[in-house]
């Protein structure tokens, strides 16, 4: 068999990266620097902001400031919110990628699948059809076609124009 390496460069930043030094969410939450961020809108309580390991092109997370792990210790006015911006970014995403549909949800807690299980986060994932090809069957490997900073600066024009 002619074994083939595929590069994804952009995963080292993942696998060598600090590993539990303080919550990203919060991070986020609290940065002036919204490229480096990767966070594309702010409301008052929450924000949106790009996966960074994303499951797909422009998988965008819904997330409160307030460091909190589940969706019961958020206030009403939080809850309203991240709704509201789920909603944005459904739109913005419409409007920008096309896709044929949304998976959008919470996992709560490690065992429901949560990589960050302590500070809640909605993700608003784009699907299209066909977006699932033979490289997550055979090589456990996503093949993004667009850089996320190109993502990034396509969708922040978006959300600035609904305003």
């Amino acid at each position: 068999m002619n074994e083939r390496p595929l590069w994804a460069p952009w995963r080292i930043e993942y696998i060598t990266g600090p590993k539990g030094n303080g919550c990203v969410f919060c991070a986020a939450a609290s940065s002036d620097t919204e490229h480096s961020s990767l966070v594309v809108e702010r409301g008052q309580r929450c924000y949106t902001v790009l996966n960074a390991f994303p499951y797909a092109p422009g998988h965008l997370m819904v997330v409160p400031n307030r460091h909190v792990a589940g969706l019961d210790h958020l206030s009403d006015e939080e809850a309203l919110e991240l709704m509201q911006l789920a909603r944005r970014a459904i739109t913005v995403l419409n409007d920008v990628m096309a896709p044929g549909g949304f998976n959008v949800g919470v996992n709560i807690g490690a065992i429901a699948g949560a990589g960050i299980s302590d500070h809640l986060h909605l993700h608003v994932v784009p699907r299209w059809q066909g977006d699932t090809n033979f490289m997550p069957v055979l090589a456990d490997t996503r093949v993004m076609p667009q850089a996320l900073e190109a993502t990034r600066d396509v969708l922040v024009t978006s959300f600035q124009a609904l305003r």
